[in-house]
């Protein structure tokens, strides 16, 4: 088992009050945690005070002789210090003992911190350091007895009086301890990092760090980002879940048979937002497959579908017995000199469909750029271990990854699917839409 340390300021009621006869708060968390160690950090005043009646120690010692106890105790002398009111300080201060401290402990020790005693500036600067610096210590707040004010008074102070007058010495005394964390300072900062997370389409990381917020502080917002995670992955059964959970509806292509071709397209902007190149030129050949298969339904009344065969592994294969006597099957075979062999479907195939028989020379034009981008960086990125960049894909295409995403909603204007401008920023409107409803919250 661990050990427990406490590291604590010494404050103008501890030991032991004198105004009530009751422990000041210093050695309430003693009674109460009974650590291993305690580290006791004194100003110039109080260590006056301790070096008249060594009256820290003293109590300390008795509580562990009443408790069978054995108390280490440390003592963190700042005899200079007397602006016990400057906040920059003992946050800097505090921030590298209690830093020290954690580099000793090992793994199954506990830090208590005492943020009841001292003065304004010591209690918030350990309160403030805790939160931002995330130590896995417990913040122990003591309240007083007659849950106010504490009242200051060391003049004719009787440390062996007071420890035999002491009402918590008795077995029945109350427990004034609590544990207290910092939720909003907390919470603001892993928002803050959540935020991050969705600005860069990172809902998976946003959701982890979540998942170190309390329940109730995520309840309004934590089924959207959920739904922005599993509509990046194309779960489309997770996504209908979550929109009927939500009540929101945020994705613009909503007809089944369309919906996966125009979100599989958004979900390629986003590795290109996110400068993914390799993953981006990677997941354009099914795209160009399936768009080049619409535009040949649309604009040449050519379905594909009519000429093929479905195999055992259910993938589609040209089928010589229905492309036999067909305008489909003499255009593939003249262009491959009458050799052409019944297989897979490929982007290849589409475009030479396309350009025997549409009559649209910009969109020839368009097809054939993007065929040439397929064809010349999709072998790169799939089967060599390269850095893919943006330069990289415009040396060898000709074209900027900005470009051939702009080509590919041109190519989106070709198909059934009708396609509005804004649609192409589904994303970022979602992302507001989270952003939004986190703000409500606050």
């Amino acid at each position: 088992m661990g050990r427990t340390i406490l590291f604590t300021p010494v404050g103008g009621t501890d030991p032991i009050s004198s105004q009530n006869c009751r422990d000041g708060s210093m050695l309430h968390i003693c009674r109460v945690y009974k650590p291993d160690k305690v580290i006791l950090y004194m100003s110039k005043e109080m260590l006056a005070f301790q070096k008249t009646d060594d009256r820290y120690r003293y109590c300390i010692e008795h509580l562990g002789n009443l408790l069978n106890h054995t108390f280490e105790v440390e003592v963190i002398e700042r005899e200079k210090l007397t602006k016990v009111y400057e906040f920059d300080y003992f946050y800097q201060d505090f921030r590298s003992i209690v830093g020290g401290i954690f580099e000793k402990m090992e793994k199954g020790d506990t830090l208590l911190l005492n943020i009841s005693s001292g003065t304004p500036a010591m209690k918030s600067g350990l309160a403030v350091l805790q939160t931002l610096e995330e130590y896995p210590a417990k913040l122990i707040q003591v309240v007083t007895p007659e849950k106010g004010i504490n009242e200051h008074h060391h003049k004719g102070y009787d440390v062996e009086t007071l420890w035999e007058l002491n009402e918590d010495n008795e077995p029945d005394f109350e427990n004034r301890c609590r544990e207290v964390e910092c939720p909003t300072l907390s919470c603001i900062k892993r928002e803050e990092i959540i935020k991050k997370h969705i600005k860069v389409y990172d809902y998976q990381a946003a959701l982890d760090t979540l998942e170190t917020l309390p329940g109730k502080a995520t309840d309004s917002y934590r089924a959207l980002i959920e739904l922005a995670a599993q509509r990046l992955l194309l779960n489309f059964s997770a996504v209908d879940r979550l929109l009927r959970e939500t009540g929101i509806q945020c994705l613009p292509v909503r007809a089944s048979s369309e919906r996966k071709y125009f979100e599989y397209a958004l979900s390629v902007a986003v590795k290109l937002k996110k400068e993914e190149y390799a993953d981006f030129i990677r997941a354009i050949t099914p795209l160009i497959v399936d768009l080049f298969e619409m535009i040949l339904k649309k604009q040449c009344n050519i379905d594909i579908n009519d000429y093929c065969e479905d195999n055992k592994s259910n993938i589609r294969k040209w089928s010589s017995k229905k492309l036999e006597g067909t305008q489909v099957g003499e255009i593939l075979n003249r262009e491959y000199q009458n050799r052409f062999q019944a297989k897979d479907v490929y982007s290849i195939h589409l475009k030479i469909l396309i350009e025997n028989i549409s009559e649209d020379k910009h969109l020839i034009q368009l097809i054939n750029h993007i065929r040439a981008v397929e064809e010349s960086v999709r072998n790169l990125a799939a089967h060599q271990i390269v850095s893919i960049t943006d330069e990289v894909i415009r040396q060898k295409t000709g074209f900027t990854s900005a470009q051939i995403m702009d080509m590919i909603k041109e190519l989106f204007s070709y198909t059934e699917i009708k396609v509005k401008k804004d649609y192409w920023d589904s994303y970022d409107q979602m992302n507001k839409l989270i952003l939004d409803r986190m703000s409500i919250y606050h």
